[in-house]
């Protein structure tokens, strides 16, 4: 099969595609003929390999894995023994193990659901890290409610415009903070506010929130906690290395002290949650927000495009176009 692999860690030019072995999949998992997948911010991360912590994970001196991509969309080619979920045929979409960028895939069978129909692979394979991320921490986490006042800090991005749309949709009334370029495309989502964080800075202008979710931005953890409301919570996915392991560190303890629940958290791949998240998007709630779809041989384009920061929403990879893609 042909797939896009790394050997070291470095720009977007160590990216290679290569014939390799087609994967054999485990007894629980589920081997699927990818249509589609997404590019997402730990794909970038471990390119690059600058995060120590992300290289104490996959491969201190060279990647242990050589495919990146963890959002896919497919059809199921065949099944491991224990696995009786899915059959051949079926059209899913879920979250890989970091091999997505190829034209197989063996994955976890409890990391996939029934792709709708009413919904092409490449809208699909937009949905499973960034909405899963959005939901959860919004939701689970961050206890949204009507009425609440939210802000999401990258509301642009991928997980960020899956939040917006998300905390709409729950009733809060959202504040999206991005950057001057992708002021309309935060509003197009259904954003009451928007702040641009060039010209504006959200943590001195004396508006206070019941909850902040920020998937973006590099600001102090005492910023995000001078603008909770009392109760109110921060919660951070995203953004720079520092300030995610500054949530994810000082959060508990400054929350000890304080009337405010401040910390870090990661997407988990559920099942229930995938069908939650299609079913807003088939209700009309919330829309995958696409900026570009790449062919699998433009991974590296694609990549690169998205490390200049500049994506308004998902980049997409194909693998095998939809007749109605976007």
């Amino acid at each position: 099969m042909k797939a896009i692999v790394f050997e070291q860690y470095g720009s977007p030019d160590v990216l290679q595609l290569k014939e390799i072995a087609k994967p054999v999949p485990k007894d629980d998992e589920v081997l699927v003929k990818i249509h589609a997948a997404s590019v997402n911010y730990v794909d970038w991360q471990v390119l690059n390999g600058k995060s120590l912590m992300l290289r104490l994970m996959s491969g201190l001196l060279k990647p242990k894995k050589q495919i990146l991509g963890d959002d896919i969309a497919g059809v199921v080619e065949a099944v491991g023994e224990n696995a009786n979920q899915f059959h051949p045929g079926d059209e899913v979409f879920g979250i890989s193990n970091y091999d997505a960028f190829a034209e197989y895939a063996c994955v976890p069978e409890k990391g996939l659901a029934l792709k709708p129909a009413s919904m092409t692979f490449e809208q699909t394979a937009a949905v499973p890290e960034a909405g899963m991320t959005a939901l959860q921490g919004l939701r689970d986490r961050g206890k949204i409610q009507a009425g609440q006042q939210v802000l999401i800090n990258g509301a642009s991005g991928g997980v960020g415009t899956f939040a917006v749309q998300i905390a709409k949709a729950f009733g809060a009334e959202v504040t999206g903070v991005c950057s001057s370029g992708k002021l309309e495309i935060v509003r197009s989502i259904g954003a009451d506010h928007v702040i641009d964080y060039t010209k504006e800075d959200f943590t001195q202008a004396g508006k206070y929130y019941d909850l902040v979710f920020s998937v973006g931005g590099n600001n102090s953890i005492f910023d995000y906690l001078r603008v909770l409301k009392p109760g109110g919570i921060y919660l951070c996915a995203g953004g720079t290395a520092a300030q995610y392991f500054q949530a994810l560190l000082l959060g508990p303890l400054i929350s000890m002290f304080v009337t405010k629940t401040l910390g870090a958290m990661l997407g988990n791949p559920s099942r229930e949650d995938y069908v939650f998240l299609t079913d807003l998007i088939e209700s009309g709630k919330v829309v995958p927000v696409i900026d570009r779809i790449y062919p699998l041989s433009e991974v590296p384009e694609a990549l690169r495009y998205y490390g200049e920061g500049k994506a308004q929403g998902k980049i997409i990879i194909t693998v095998i176009p939809s007749s109605n893609s976007e």
